[in-house]
């Protein structure tokens, strides 16, 4: 059954027929609205700093990268921001960084407290790969989720292009569990057609998502940064083996993972917004999508975290930003959520 189970996927994934792909994605959008409802979670975003000690040959952060303006957000400025994401209806903060040495435990610690004493938000953290004894001290203080990718379930790949740290051995699985076990929300996905990922491979992505329960899934096309080692890397793989990373290819991804993790919140996400500027939103809510992750942030820090290039960040204010994300919901005949929007599970 198994191997069903998997050649059902590997089928979907390599179709390209538009009809039968459009019976996929309402198939998707029937699921998500029987299991999750019609309501759109807005997350507030937050990214707080765009210092970080890893290598990894796709990220723009990357700490080899000399030509990025690093910056790291104060307290105050990141309390303003969720502010303003209270004040315009959103359920969620979500504070994400590169990982970065310089943003401490009881930095973050002190910082869900404020934000739980002086707001009625959800705090959501994605600081990367952090000690247990971190991710202990962040849920005691008030945190609600974490994301944290695997970005890839072929561990060859993954240590390929996520080098470990001298002395330290990179271990998401492990984490994904220990943040289960702490009790948040647990949130984690993949990225669409890096070179090396095999569609055998993107199949076994998406069972994983089943089989490790998730609450909330992410799943966006790779973009390549131009200042990273994978951008001028080819593929090991024959080309009818290579998953391309097209928003047709993420779309697919993203209504099979829906099928499969009813439950879980999804969000139509930036990196799909910036492949298909026009359409990518709404494409993302037909396929399965629940959430959108609106950023907060002022317009000039928006630009610096540069995980890709050409990044869909709009110049608009953010007030003015939020009227046009829910006129996009609406126009689609889908609602605005209330509150934090966390996890409904089905008994």
């Amino acid at each position: 059954m198994k191997r069903q189970a998997r050649d059902a996927l590997l089928r979907w994934l390599r179709e390209d027929d538009d009809s039968r792909l459009e019976d996929l994605f309402a198939s998707a959008d029937q699921v998500r609205r029987e299991s999750v409802g019609d309501a759109v979670h807005l997350r507030g975003l937050v990214e707080i700093s765009n210092y970080c000690r890893r290598g990894c040959l796709y990220c723009g952060l990357r700490a080899p990268n000399a030509k990025l303006a690093r910056y790291r957000m104060s307290a105050e400025q990141v309390l303003a921001c969720a502010h303003l994401a209270s004040r315009l209806g959103y359920g969620t903060v979500v504070m994400q960084a590169g990982e970065d040495p310089g943003i401490g435990v009881e930095w973050v610690a002190d910082l869900v407290r404020q934000l739980k004493k002086e707001t009625r938000l959800a705090v959501t953290l994605s600081l990367g790969e952090r000690e247990p004894h971190e991710l202990a001290r962040w849920r005691e203080a008030g945190a609600d989720r974490y994301l944290l990718r695997f970005e890839t379930s072929d561990s060859e790949l993954f240590g390929h292009i996520h080098p470990s740290l001298p002395g330290r051995k990179s271990d998401r699985m492990a984490l994904l569990r220990e943040l289960r076990q702490l009790g948040y929300e647990v949130g984690s996905g993949v990225m669409v057609g890096v070179p090396g990922q095999s569609y055998e491979s993107l199949a076994a992505d998406i069972e994983l998502f089943q089989g490790l329960d998730l609450d909330m899934i992410g799943v966006g096309p790779y973009l390549p940064h131009p200042e990273t080692p994978l951008a001028s890397e080819r593929s090991r793989l024959p080309k009818d083996q290579q998953v391309p990373n097209t928003a047709q290819m993420a779309l697919k991804v993203l209504a099979l993972a829906r099928i499969a993790c009813p439950e879980a919140n999804m969000p139509a996400t930036t990196a799909l917004a910036t492949i298909d500027p026009v359409r990518g939103v709404e494409r993302g809510l037909r396929a399965g999508a629940n959430v959108l992750m609106p950023n907060v942030a002022p317009t000039e820090i928006r630009a610096k975290y540069e995980v890709y290039p050409n990044k869909a960040v709009a110049d608009a204010t953010v007030p003015e930003s939020a009227a046009r994300i829910r006129e996009r919901i609406e126009r689609i005949g889908r609602t605005v959520s209330v509150g934090p929007g966390m996890r409904k599970r089905v008994a």
